[in-house]
């Protein structure tokens, strides 16, 4: 599992801005994780799976309401990851009023969310393989903070929390 002082692994994520819904035939595109986290402050959470109880009632929402205090501490970007694909990540974030305050990136086949060792089996659940809620800080691609829930938690990777840590 990745620990504080590593780089993020290498991957892509998918996105599908807000802005492009009721665009035909747009596709997500790929994005190098190298590249999107050259030279900014991060806060990426990851969430077992968009439009679930408490992703949508209090993971995605706290970070939403408190994306302007996190800017406040100079963190250029909040990211969200899920392994759902991206068009799903546009209507959720539609669907909880983002409005482009968190990114919503998605991990579709949990590849990099299986780099950096946070995967979970959520089968028994009907779910199948998905992220562990966890959520960190990365200054220039460099984890300097991590916090993983135990299964069936929300502590750790609140907004409220991780806020602290800044």
């Amino acid at each position: 599992m990745i620990a504080t002082g590593q780089h993020l692994p290498e991957g892509l994520l998918y996105e599908l801005p807000e802005t492009t819904l009721g665009v035909c035939m747009t596709q997500p595109a790929a994005l190098k994780v190298s590249e999107l986290a050259a030279g900014k402050n991060l806060v990426i959470f990851a969430v077992p799976g968009a439009f679930t109880p408490t992703c949508s009632a209090q993971h995605l929402p706290g970070f939403i309401q408190l994306a302007d205090a996190f800017r406040q501490r100079g963190i250029d970007e909040i990211w969200c990851i899920s392994v759902n694909d991206a068009y799903v990540m546009q209507a959720w974030g539609l669907a909880q009023q983002n409005r482009n305050r968190v990114r919503l990136l998605a991990d579709g086949a949990a590849r990099w969310t299986m780099t950096l060792g946070l995967e979970q089996d959520a089968s028994e659940r009907g779910l199948g393989l998905r992220s562990k809620r966890y959520a960190m800080i990365v200054h220039d691609g460099v984890v300097q903070y991590l916090a993983v829930e135990a299964p069936g938690q929300f502590e750790v990777s609140r907004a409220e929390r991780v806020l602290e840590q800044l």
